[in-house]
């Protein structure tokens, strides 16, 4: 009787393991996703879905290192989760162009859940304390682990109904820009305020494209221009960058005002369309030593050893 029940049990096990792998298959078949953006399929590369889709991410990729180069002040003196935020812009980007490569049902997922991240890791360390619920008690982690929660939870739900997925994390930007505009009002730093209504408009110029790209296709298609999504993601990053970059400056100005935020643009200051960030005027005293006297150490160490090699 237990010989009978292990080979009923085998072959239910093969024939189950087979029915799994049927479904991984055709979850990254290619063209398995619901949805299908405006650009033609496979038109300039047979190997690429949508090829300028695709390759339009490259600002996720690119620019997410040179963030965590002009963070690392914020990184070591405020909170270092903001390097994981922009490993994760990375991850949305590899995401994204999988996606549009191949539009199966894995790489749509894959893409849409990396932003869900984004937003989730992004509240945990920067959504404002005056906006908690009265249930979280004013306490950072205790919301950071409801986001957690929101998370796995909303992780579980994208696979019930892909197909309106995208629609949920646009709806998701709107709550996010009034809170921006919120935020805006109480600052008083002038150069913060322009990069927001830069911010706002940016924004608003992305979802025009993804609306268009959606529900107009056939016009843009007939001017031959079925492009808009691409420039959807190019104007996205450089909306959702900026608007992480403000509420790590509004974080350190309402949290931690002793630390003085500032904010820069790289590589010149003064111009105020190059890439900004915070700077930290005055960071904890015993950290900023520490790391005086580390990066002190390091320039000693080079010049004793360029000394000693001409020396030789």
């Amino acid at each position: 009787m237990g010989g009978a029940g292990g080979g009923g049990l085998g072959s239910v096990g093969g024939g189950g393991l087979l029915d799994i792998y049927a479904i991984a298959w055709e979850h990254l078949r290619p063209g398995s996703s619901p949805v299908d953006w405006c650009e033609g399929n496979y038109l300039i590369s047979s190997n690429i879905a949508e090829f300028v889709n695709t390759f339009s991410n490259f600002l996720f990729i690119l620019l997410p290192p040179v963030l965590m180069m002009l963070f690392k002040e914020y990184g070591r003196f405020v909170t270092p989760g903001i390097h994981v935020i922009w490993l994760l812009l990375i991850v949305v980007g590899l995401s994204s162009m999988y996606f549009h490569a191949t539009l199966s049902l894995i790489g749509q997922l894959l893409d849409e859940l990396a932003i869900l991240w984004v937003f989730m890791a992004a509240f945990s360390l920067f959504y404002p304390k005056r906006y908690y619920p009265k249930f979280v008690k004013n306490d950072r982690k205790t919301f950071s682990w409801l986001m957690l929660l929101s998370a796995i939870a909303a992780t579980a739900l994208s696979w019930w109904k892909p197909v309106v997925n995208a629609f949920v994390l646009m709806f998701m930007g709107v709550p996010t820009m009034l809170m921006l505009y919120r935020e805006l009002q109480r600052v008083s730093d002038q150069r913060v305020y322009r990069l927001g209504i830069r911010c706002t408009t940016v924004w608003a110029v992305a979802v025009f494209c993804w609306i268009n790209d959606r529900m107009f296709c056939e016009a843009w298609s007939s001017i031959n221009f079925p492009y808009l999504h691409g420039f959807w993601h190019i104007f996205i990053f450089i909306a959702a960058y900026t608007v992480l970059v403000l509420f790590a400056y509004f974080y350190v100005e309402s949290e931690l005002p002793q630390r003085q935020p500032l904010l820069k643009y790289w590589p010149k200051n003064e111009f105020e369309f190059g890439i900004p960030f915070i700077s930290i005027r005055n960071p904890d005293t015993k950290d900023w030593l520490n790391y005086c006297r580390l990066y002190l150490q390091q320039d000693h160490d080079y010049k004793h050893g360029l000394s000693k090699i001409s020396g030789d």
